[in-house]
């Protein structure tokens, strides 16, 4: 049953929540969540750099992806605008991360997703999400996508911006978070990494 919007909240209940949507996120599936303060979140010009050299094969081709994604200021003022999020970590196979593999695209979607939703409807109407990787991988890999075309996204609820498309730092900030990360490329033996990792972000309030 929905609750009642909650525009003021004593700092008691909120960590209850917050604590709450962390242990959902778990349940769904992540191998790990925390509550963060925004201040942890790192954006930086750097990391939309790295969509464009090497140009990804996704730049442009969606409305979730740069240049069409907010410009970072814009993110900075947005995120500014909360104080804590979640932010989760789904550990998967090496070779799933190389091949982009769907399994671990959707269940990252699906995770930040869900409990953005859930959130919304414990009374948190500004709780919003952030997944990791490009949406068109995903659902529209060969088709156009239908925003740019002037229509309604095809996935409706379920395509999400990537922490990476916002410039959000999200491999620093799950170092920081006590995560390890290893950095992956389609040339490398999978051996080489113990595991993949998929990040995603659910600003709550």
């Amino acid at each position: 049953m929905s609750k009642i919007v909650k525009v003021r909240v004593s700092s008691e209940d909120l960590m209850r929540d917050l604590e709450k949507f962390r242990q959902r996120a778990i349940e769904m599936g992540a191998t790990d969540a925390k509550i963060i303060t925004t201040d942890m979140v790192i954006i930086d010009e750097r990391v939309r750099a790295k969509c464009i050299f090497p140009k990804c094969d996704f730049y442009g081709t969606n409305a979730h992806c740069p240049p069409h994604a907010m410009d970072l200021d814009q993110v900075r003022r947005l995120v500014g605008r909360y104080s804590y999020a979640i932010f989760t970590m789904l550990r998967c196979g090496t070779e799933e991360i190389i091949k982009r593999t769907d399994r671990v695209q959707a269940k990252n979607f699906e995770i930040v997703g869900r409990l953005e939703a859930e959130a919304f409807y414990d009374g948190y109407h500004l709780a919003l999400a952030f997944g990791g990787g490009p949406c068109k991988q995903l659902w529209c890999v060969d088709k156009d996508c239908a925003v740019l075309e002037g229509h309604s996204c095809r996935m409706g609820l379920k395509a999400r911006g990537s922490m990476e498309g916002e410039g959000m730092d999200a491999f620093s900030m799950a170092i920081n978070a006590g995560w390890d990360i290893y950095p992956i490329g389609t040339n490398m033996d999978p051996a080489e990494a113990p595991f993949g990792t998929k990040l995603g972000i659910i600003f709550i309030y």
